[in-house]
């Protein structure tokens, strides 16, 4: 009986917001959102564009510091600040706060994207003051994470970090922004998902081209992680994707 009543409620919430907001109100709204996403696309702008090469560390918010791959994200974020490069994470904690600690305690540059959500997450510790950006959305969000990351690494996440990693894989399959290494950590965690890419989306179904599995690497060590970012860019200028 409870759960019932709680699904009502919620349902009874939602019917009285739309009740409660007529079409023409919900246009001008819309309207005057238009200028806080403006607003929130110049302050990344600004603020990134000054920051220099980065790599974008993704994973799961949930991930405690005991656990094997928090210490990998800190290492491989160590590695890349030794290697030069500044780290944008989400600015929260588990794997994001994992990276930022990383970059901080080498004296990297140490980059936070944080989310205002109604559940979660206040900024971790490690990021950079002037380097804290806040977003109220999403879309926005995700385009500084691309535009001025020349690198994405992807531990092991949920829905949040699917999205990223699959809008990345998306955009530069379809050549709207410019190539650049995304790296997927920990093949016990990525394995049957690459499986279930190659057997069921690429030779049953056709969706994708076998080239297209090259858009992305799976490693387990920070050293290969690195290496192989290092690698790209033998060949290729850092410059912003789009």
């Amino acid at each position: 009986m409870l759960l019932i009543r709680v699904n009502m409620n919620e349902d009874e919430r939602i019917r009285r917001a739309f009740e409660n907001k007529r079409w023409p109100e919900i246009k001008i709204s819309d309207s005057w959102a238009i200028f806080k996403i403006m607003s929130e696309f110049v302050s990344g702008f600004e603020k990134l564009s000054k920051i220099g090469p980065c790599v974008s560390i993704f994973g799961s918010a949930r991930t405690k510091p005991d656990n094997k791959y928090f210490k990998l994200a800190e290492e491989i974020a160590a590695k890349l600040s030794e290697n030069g490069f500044g780290v944008i994470t989400g600015g929260g904690p588990g794997i994001m706060e994992a990276g930022n600690k990383g970059a901080k305690d080498n004296n990297g540059k140490s980059v936070g994207l944080n989310i205002d959500l109604p559940f979660e997450q206040s900024h971790n510790p490690y990021i950079d003051y002037d380097k804290l950006i806040h977003f109220d959305y999403f879309f926005v969000r995700k385009v500084m994470f691309v535009k001025y990351a020349q690198g994405f690494v992807v531990l092991p996440g949920g829905f949040g970090t699917m999205d990223e990693l699959f809008e990345a894989l998306t955009l530069i399959q379809t050549q709207k922004i410019a190539k650049f290494p995304i790296v997927l950590v920990g093949s016990e965690f990525w394995g049957g998902l690459i499986d279930w890419i190659k057997k069921v989306m690429l030779e049953q179904e056709n969706n994708i081209n076998a080239k297209d599995l090259d858009l992305f690497k799976v490693v387990d060590t920070a050293d290969e992680c690195v290496a192989y970012i290092n690698e790209f860019y033998t060949k290729y200028a850092l410059s912003p994707n789009f």
